[in-house]
């Protein structure tokens, strides 16, 4: 069989790593071009073990062993599969005939923690893991220091996901590709690099196999505006399906902090400046969970433009010493005070959660003892229900090639960005969002609620 290889295809294959990560768009050939490559690391091992992996073995034998341009058709003559084992090895295996003669490729599935704990064993020359953003971490995390050589492959996946923190993040493009990236996946991979681990991004347009009609007919068959569409037609991360606010994208979204003080007001030559700044407060003290204490400061201009500009999160479950409703309002001051300085206006009124009647009770204290305190802390305004809070800010959103979106983020507020991209509805109920990844979205809310009819473009 013959694979038609595009130029950076052909890089890829002759490049030589400690780890590639292949990550990109659907039909890019990820699979085809990375089994090849790999069939070449085990065959100049010196090694003679070896493995596969995926979700589940009936997986790793569609998607690699017996697909069209699969293992055993690329390595026709040369590999055979054994799915029930043969002779003193029990194990799913495949045999692959070498120059340096016989290698056992083993097969395992994430699902099965006997079978793999077993391929574990001992040391490993080469190791492929398909669609790696769904492997057991465990397995992940036993597998990646037994080995020579790893190869994975991935659609991109939610962000948060700890397979991106401890292992793909950790790798980087080759300079001569990293203009091929989109901005916010090459933004991702913000973890302290390792030599030798290289990411690989790919699309259909890599894949010269596909042809123009091709390409068209998949990037049809998406919607567009879709989390499906941003993860299969544009190789983004973030959360395939369910999201809440679907229409988020961090090149329409997310600003700089350069960009945003072009609306400080300074000269009477502006046509639009911040007419408004305002604050909320959302708070949990558990520490045993990821709940924050999330603190939100947001301009809004007199074109009706909303901008976060800034964000203060604080997590009970990773402090020495956990923060209590006291310590919350010194914070929550101090984070108002440095916010009035730098974007040059005050946020008089500041709205905080209003189910929690102890810190309100801490920022009346407050306020007593500190007459000169500029702020009025208020109960944050709950009468406009969630889902109609989500509905108001899906519309600010709203984007087209006519006007920017009037709803914006600092790209500094890497935690509310995170919420944006992971924020989920219950699968089990409609119109509920569940009950994580929202306290920075709940800060926000409270902080814009009582200006929403300033928001939006007329």
């Amino acid at each position: 069989m013959k694979l038609v290889l595009s130029p950076k295809f052909k890089d890829f294959l002759t490049t030589r790593t400690r780890r590639d990560y292949l990550e990109g768009t659907t039909a890019a050939g990820k699979t085809t071009v990375g089994i090849f490559k790999f069939m070449m690391m085990v065959a100049d091992s010196d090694l003679k073990f070896h493995v596969i992996a995926g979700a589940d073995l009936g997986t790793v034998e569609k998607n690699v062993i017996n697909s069209e341009l699969g293992l055993i058709a690329q390595m026709e003559g040369l590999a055979d599969y054994y799915p029930k084992g043969q002779g003193k090895i029990s194990l799913p295996h495949i045999k692959y005939r070498t120059r340096k003669g016989m290698k056992i490729i083993y097969v395992c599935g994430f699902d099965n923690k006997a079978r793999w704990k077993k391929v574990l064993g001992s040391q490993s020359g080469c190791v492929y893991i398909d669609e790696v953003n769904t492997a057991d971490m465990e397995f992940l995390r036993e597998i990646t220091h037994r080995c020579k050589y790893m190869m994975t492959t991935s659609n991109p996946d939610a962000p948060d996901k700890p397979v991106y923190k401890e292992f793909i993040n950790h790798s980087r493009p080759l300079k001569r590709y990293a203009a091929d990236y989109p901005v916010e996946l090459l933004a991702e991979l913000k973890e302290e690099s390792v030599k030798g681990y290289v990411h690989w991004y790919f699309t259909f347009y890599d894949n010269a196999s596909m042809t123009k009609e091709d390409i068209q007919e998949k990037i049809d068959a998406v919607p567009r505006g879709t989390k499906m569409y941003k993860n299969k037609i544009q190789g983004l991360r973030g959360k395939a399906t369910g999201l809440v606010f679907c229409n988020f994208s961090k090149k329409h979204h997310v600003i700089t902090k350069e960009q945003a003080k072009k609306y400080i007001r300074s000269t009477g030559q502006q046509t639009e400046w911040f007419e408004y700044f305002t604050s909320g407060l959302d708070t949990a003290y558990s520490t045993t969970s990821k709940d924050t204490i999330a603190m939100s400061f947001v301009g809004i201009t007199n074109k009706g433009r909303c901008i976060v500009l800034d964000e203060r999160v604080y997590n009970n479950a990773s402090q020495t010493v956990p923060i209590a409703p006291s310590d919350t309002v010194v914070n929550y001051v101090a984070f108002l005070e440095r916010n009035r300085k730098e974007w040059g206006g005050l946020a008089r009124n500041v709205f905080v959660d209003s189910a929690d009647q102890a810190t309100l009770t801490e920022c009346a204290k407050y306020k007593r003892a500190h007459p000169e305190c500029l702020y009025i802390f208020n109960n944050a305004y709950k009468k406009v229900t969630i889902i109609d809070r989500i509905m108001l800010q899906l519309g600010w959103m709203a984007y087209n090639e006519e006007r920017q979106a009037c709803y914006q983020v600092v790209d500094t507020c890497v935690n509310y960005i995170r919420e944006l991209d992971n924020y989920s509805w219950k699968e089990d109920k409609d119109e509920e969002p569940e009950d994580a990844n929202d306290h920075m979205v709940n800060s926000t809310q409270y902080a814009w609620i009582p200006y929403k009819h300033k928001i939006g473009y007329q």
